[in-house]
């Protein structure tokens, strides 16, 4: 089953989201997606997945650099 998680972002630039693409796709692969939405207020990081815990993409998000927060 999976779980979809949200997340406010300080990502808002296109150039930031293809540098997190690698980051992001190791940790919801196999079947998992992702996707931003820099034109909402936030920068909404939508994240769909199986049993990932969303310390895990803050934490990643955290490290390259980015604030990252689970709404």
């Amino acid at each position: 089953m999976k779980t979809v998680l949200v997340f406010k972002t300080s990502v808002t630039q296109d150039n930031e989201v293809r540098q997190l693409k690698p980051l992001l796709n190791n940790l919801v692969n196999p079947k998992g997606r992702w996707n931003f939405d820099l034109e909402d207020c936030d920068k909404i990081l939508r994240v769909e997945a199986q049993k990932l815990p969303a310390v895990a993409i803050v934490s990643a998000l955290e490290r390259s650099g980015f604030l990252c927060e689970e709404l």
